[in-house]
């Protein structure tokens, strides 16, 4: 690749220099922190003495990638990681000496480590019988949601670096509006604290606690903080705008140690705000670095596209110091439907969408990769609707939607059911549709009308009985065809073979093998489906990762009376029925090679830092492009350090909410257009998805752009 004279000056810097690079996205910052990973690598360094930060694992694709080529030499193995993976391994390698410190009741059993999942399984049993005593009762959301925004309150606390007891008062002090939203938060403070103390009682580790643990205690003992600084000596630490401020003051009171150091800052970013991401607190690091240095050519946007940023800029934050620009070369970058397409209705703008699709990859020869479908949620109809026609015309597709619950993929439901089908000592009876949907998805080419008749004649619920397609009518036998009985039998077969075994395998096991042996061959539904593979390999890890943090706590809690008898897999599926939200799994995130056009929402696109040639932006009048999700139990912008650092009794207002939303707004479009190569098409209609018109600040901005344009035109 070639590199430019500025990217050359940082990769080929001096081995005993500090460095803080910043710019905007898309000018070859990550590129330079590749180049000098494998400056490091070439030079005799011991690989190990190399470590390289991001705010979550998906980020470190670029580097990983150098490190499965052959730059690497002898002295071990470079250290991928984030601040909390980091916090975890002391927590495991430390821990007799923060177990006792800490507080916890067995310091002499080793931790139990919790995953998003297995949190919001422990706080669903902790918060259950809460709720029936009154807890929330002016909330209306889904207790999924309830639970994951506990956890996230303890989190902020963490990250932010106050005590978790603080979380009420700090919501309460910040609050003035209906006085019963005060209770919810000093119910949300109660469960937090119930929360904190079980854990503490049973060896268990969320993430809030392993950074308090990590941060508070293990950083300020000489046996880990040597540790770490004798192991390693330099340091790249990519995307530092989006780590929490808890991260930084870590780095920087480490930054001294090392030999050398490469901080990359991407500017006007900080898109993780809502899970406690502080760009503010990032450049603080830029006080202790030696040398600074931006980078500011763009590789990806062309001219248009960097002149139509500018332009939105404007419109959206009308307080910009930014001139007005000439607005024509910004619109030849945007492109609408048609006059003559009607689009007043949703599914016709889907119709165009789909149809432009078509005519990009096979007209103007566009790979499917380089195209992205972005709405500010990408609902299950969208998705839904948007899929068949893309199929419809041929076109590869995959989508991401990383907090969707494992439930809702209609991979791991068919997995889960099937489950359920070979393991009747679970006691877990599909309803029929639910069999029906199972078998939709796990033949190759079943329609839903046959899925339902098969389902309803072979499925006996009462027993588990599967019945052979053999014992069907004839007539009903063809109208089902014989090519899908087959199929159907060997299924059957395989199920009836597995409840023959002395003993159950793990649920995590047996899937594997439902998988390798059955649904993966050839005339089942996975076969050549790499989307339902990867839902297939984060279940399996999902599943894996409950299993190992409840199997070490069994004998305890059995021996309290908590779980009795209990199945972890028949626990499991208890879990995803409460709509557990999904952690996070790398399989789904990777795409590299993968020739398909991406459908995610906004968000989800720009934490994945790739660029695209191509974007669609999907309901453009929607009040979610700007707008935050309603959290009751949360409020990401007062559980901040800024916000920390006001007056107290500082109260939230309207003006602060308005004002969030239109920096939030400005910022998602920036991050979209410098990953955008050429071209954004609008997907217009008059009526929204719920079909109701929609006047959104997004639309706004467009409106006000076109006016300019023509009264420019006009002029001239």
């Amino acid at each position: 690749m070639k590199l430019t004279r500025d990217q050359r000056s940082i990769i080929k810097s001096p081995l005993d220099g500090k460095t803080f690079l910043s710019g905007p996205a898309g000018c070859g910052k990550t590129t330079a922190g590749v180049g000098r990973l494998r400056a490091l690598l070439t030079s005799g360094l011991p690989a190990d003495s190399v470590l390289i930060l991001t705010p979550q694992r998906t980020l470190q694709a670029p580097y990983e990638r150098v490190l499965r080529g052959p730059e690497t030499g002898p002295g071990g193995t470079v250290t991928l990681a984030t601040v909390g993976g980091l916090a975890r391994r002391m927590c495991d390698l430390f821990w007799p000496l923060a177990a006792e410190a800490a507080g916890f009741a067995h310091p002499g059993q080793p931790p139990v480590f919790l995953t998003l999942e297995t949190a919001q399984y422990y706080m669903a049993r902790i918060v259950r019988p809460l709720l029936d005593d009154g807890f929330f009762e002016s909330v209306t959301i889904d207790r999924n949601r309830l639970y994951s925004q506990i956890l996230d309150n303890l989190n902020k606390a963490a990250a932010v670096g106050f005590p978790h007891t603080e979380i009420g008062p700090r919501l309460d002090s910040a609050w003035y509006g209906d006085p019963a939203q005060r209770r919810v938060y000093a119910d949300a403070q109660e469960c937090a604290t119930r929360f904190r103390q079980y854990c503490l009682e049973h060896n268990l580790l969320d993430f809030s606690l392993q950074l308090d643990i990590f941060w508070n205690l293990l950083w300020r003992a000489p046996e880990c903080r040597g540790y770490l600084t004798r192991q390693y000596r330099h340091l790249i630490y990519d995307n530092v705008e989006e780590d929490i401020p808890v991260a930084h003051d870590f780095v920087m009171d480490w930054l001294r140690e090392f030999q050398s150091a490469l901080i990359i800052f991407d500017e006007d970013a900080g898109y993780r705000r809502f899970l406690g991401a502080d760009p503010e607190s990032a450049l603080r690091l830029a006080d202790l670095c030696e040398t600074h240095a931006e980078l500011t050519e763009s590789f990806v946007a062309s001219p248009e596209i960097q002149s139509l940023e500018i332009a939105f800029t404007e419109k959206i934050l009308p307080r910009s110091p930014t001139p007005p620009l000439p607005l024509s070369s910004s619109l030849n970058a945007l492109a609408f439907p048609p006059s003559e397409t009607p689009t007043r209705f949703y599914p016709q703008m889907l119709d165009w969408v789909a149809g432009e699709i078509q005519r990009l990859t096979a007209e103007e020869n566009v790979p499917p990769s380089e195209i992205v479908v972005l709405a500010p949620y990408l609902s299950d109809t969208l998705r839904f609707s948007l899929t068949n026609r893309l199929e419809e015309r041929g076109i590869p597709w995959r989508s991401h939607r990383p907090s969707r619950s494992l439930r809702d993929e209609p991979a791991s439901h068919c997995l889960l059911t099937l489950a359920a089908l070979a393991h009747p000592g679970w006691n877990v009876r599909p309803a029929k549709f639910d069999a029906a949907y199972a078998l939709l998805f796990a033949i190759d080419g079943m329609d839903l009308v046959r899925a339902q008749l098969l389902a309803e004649i072979v499925y006996r619920q009462r027993d588990f009985r599967l019945s052979t397609f053999d014992e069907i009518r004839p007539e009903v036998q063809e109208r089902i065809t014989f090519v899908f009985g087959q199929r159907y039998d060997r299924l059957r077969a395989w199920i009836e073979a597995y409840r023959q075994q002395p003993a159950p395998d793990p649920l995590d096991h047996f899937l594997r093998r439902l998988f390798g042996e059955a649904l993966s061959q050839k005339g089942f539904g996975f076969h050549r489906n790499p989307d339902a593979a990867r839902t297939a390999a984060s279940l399996v890890e999902s599943i894996q990762k409950f299993r190992v943090a409840m199997e070490p706590a069994l004998a305890d809690f059995r021996s309290l009376g908590d779980f009795g008898s209990l199945e972890i897999g028949k626990e499991y599926l208890a879990m995803l029925q409460d709509g557990v939200i999904a952690a996070q799994y790398v399989e789904a995130w990777q795409m590299e090679e993968t020739d398909a056009v991406l459908l995610a929402p906004a968000h989800t696109f720009l934490m994945m830092n790739r660029p695209a040639k191509i974007q669609f932006w999907l309901d453009a009048g929607s009040g979610g492009w700007w707008e935050r999700l309603f959290q009751p139990l949360t409020q990401p912008y007062v559980l901040s350090r800024a916000w920390t650092q006001r007056e107290p009794g500082t109260l939230w207002t309207d003006a602060d909410e308005v004002a969030a939303n239109q920096q939030t707004l400005a910022r998602l479009v920036t991050g979209l257009l410098r990953r955008c190569g050429e071209r954004v098409y609008l997907g217009l209609s008059d009526l929204g998805e719920s079909g109701f018109e929609q006047r959104g600040p997004l639309l706004k901005a467009i409106w006000k752009m076109q006016m300019e344009n023509r009264n420019t035109d006009e002029q001239a």
